[in-house]
């Protein structure tokens, strides 16, 4: 009775902030208090110690080193210079739009900044060499996943956390987001270039041959002084995090590499970035502190803390049964891909209502059914990621945004049946390979 009535509080979490156009997080968080309190008989106390700070504290902290690149406007420049030295190979400005998309996101943007950042350039481009633009859509939407999903980037932080958070080591937590990164951006990549060969609107006499793009795709003004030192930090806070992670995946037995990679905390050393970029005058403490995503911490905490309620009245434990002992094992893969692609089109948000409300399902599947928890993360990411540009999900919205008034309506028709079929099916075959070569 008590699981009936968490699932029936998170449906309606998601519902009254769709709905109300409120952040999800809140109504879970009053859900939580007033179901663990009244029904599982948990302390206030207990209910608010539930609160993921470590999930939190990580968000805040990478968001706060690398706001200072989005206001100094170092991504934005890195953007245009990227974009402007293909201009002359418009049939390839597409693939080009996701590789700095997703360039741009792996920095440190984030997927929203990224497609506020690339969306209108995207459609623009799209316009000028006769290709659909859903695919320019698709390209900043796959891309700014890709970029996410890196492993010190914001999608990256919050699944190794919520990995580890279920008891996995730190070494399954990375090797499993680095999985979820390669897994994803093949995807990713295979839809982009297959979009673009089967649109009709593609001119591929155009190859090849330059294009009047300099109203819209300007010649990117030289980096500035400050911009070259936020790039530099930039480089130097990825090698940090990066090297000794795969130096220890690749000699688990050095004593010292395990010292030193037992004491990197991406958070941590993230704030000591942000206090050195303070220092170094590179940006503004009070624009840089505006500009955290304080919505997405709101809506990840909130459904953090429903779910851990849930995990309490073993709700997860009867999901995790259902799906271990109900479907034939070798389906159960693609099934947690297609339950994570609709619950994902229903919650809008897949790091903040999605992944915390499924990622604990995973870890009892795996245990209970002996399959690698490595494989059951990856396929369900892909399938919850792949949603993004539904017109229902922010993404979408944000594509219909940039669009021509008089031309949303065709958007949201390609959204909605061309883009996300398209998404899903890929998301499905990629959980099929995938288990077919690990399974």
């Amino acid at each position: 009775m008590n699981s009936m009535i968490i699932i029936i509080a998170v449906i309606l979490s998601i519902v009254i902030g769709r709905m109300k156009k409120i952040n999800i997080g809140l109504p879970a968080m009053a859900f939580a208090y007033l179901i663990g309190s009244f029904l599982l008989n948990m302390k206030p106390g207990a209910i608010i110690a539930l609160w993921p700070m470590g999930i939190f504290f990580v968000i805040l902290a990478i968001s706060l080193f690398f706001n200072f690149a989005n206001e100094n406007g170092t991504l934005e420049t890195l953007a245009s210079n990227l974009l402007y030295r293909f201009r002359a190979y418009p049939a390839m400005l597409p693939v080009v739009i996701f590789f700095v998309a997703a360039l741009i996101a792996a920095l440190g943007a984030g997927y929203y900044a990224v497609m506020v950042i690339l969306t209108p350039i995207a459609l623009i481009i799209c316009n000028k060499i006769n290709v659909n633009p859903l695919i320019g859509g698709l390209a900043v939407d796959l891309g700014g996943q890709v970029g996410s999903n890196f492993m010190i980037s914001l999608n990256g932080v919050i699944f190794r956390n919520l990995i580890t958070g279920e008891g996995y080591s730190s070494e399954i937590a990375f090797t499993t987001t680095l999985t979820i990164f390669i897994i994803y951006l093949i995807m990713a990549f295979v839809i982009i270039t297959g979009m673009m060969f089967f649109s009709r609107k593609q001119t591929l006499s155009g190859a090849g041959q330059s294009i009047n793009l300099s109203e819209e795709l300007k010649k990117a003004v030289p980096f500035n002084q400050k911009q070259k030192i936020n790039l530099s930090l930039i480089f130097i806070f990825v090698a940090i995090l990066l090297i000794p992670s795969f130096l220890h995946f690749m000699f688990p037995g050095a004593k010292m590499l395990t010292f030193i990679n037992s004491k990197i905390d991406v958070g941590l050393i993230a704030i000591i970035f942000a206090i050195i970029a303070l220092f170094l005058g590179l940006g503004d403490d009070k624009s840089v502190i505006s500009r955290v995503p304080w919505n997405t911490l709101i809506m990840i905490s909130g459904m953090g803390m429903l779910t851990a309620v849930a995990v309490k009245a073993g709700t997860i434990q009867l999901l995790a049964h259902w799906v271990s002992t109900s479907i034939p094992i070798g389906l159960i893969p693609v099934t947690l891909s297609i339950v994570a692609a609709f619950v994902n089109i229903i919650g809008g948000s897949f790091v903040g209502v999605v992944a915390p409300a499924l990622f604990p399902v995973v870890a009892s599947v795996a245990h209970l059914t002996g399959l690698n928890p490595t494989l059951l993360y990856t396929c369900l990411t892909v399938g919850g990621l792949a949603t993004g540009i539904s017109p229902f999900s922010a993404g979408g919205a944000i594509i219909m945004g940039f669009t021509k008034e008089s031309e949303r309506d065709v958007m949201f028709r390609r959204e909605l049946f061309i883009g996300l079929p398209v998404s899903i099916a890929c998301a499905v075959v990629a959980s099929l390979i995938y288990f077919a070569i690990v399974g």
